[in-house]
């Protein structure tokens, strides 16, 4: 785990101490609408090439830094459900 996700795990600890079982399934289950991931997937496809601009970096680095958080999240709900079934 890097550190980043090691300091997101601690910081978002008490918002996952709040979460119901109904909460935690949605969060679970949650993805982005089709055109949020049709531009993430864009930018991927860019920024693997090299051929970001400055603006698009900014972007790019926004949606995966709320992938990071969405998916610390998850694994906190996922684990409250494995502990309530």
């Amino acid at each position: 785990m890097s550190t980043a996700a090691i300091h997101l795990d601690r910081l978002l600890e008490p918002l996952a101490d709040c979460l119901t079982v109904d909460v935690a399934a949605k969060v679970a289950d949650l993805r982005a609408d089709a055109a949020t991931q049709e531009r993430i997937d864009y930018l991927a496809e860019r920024a693997s090439e090299g051929l970001l601009t400055d603006q698009e970096r900014e972007e790019y680095a926004g949606y995966l830094h709320a992938i990071d958080v969405i998916a610390v999240l998850q694994v906190k709900a996922r684990s409250l459900l494995r502990r309530s079934s």
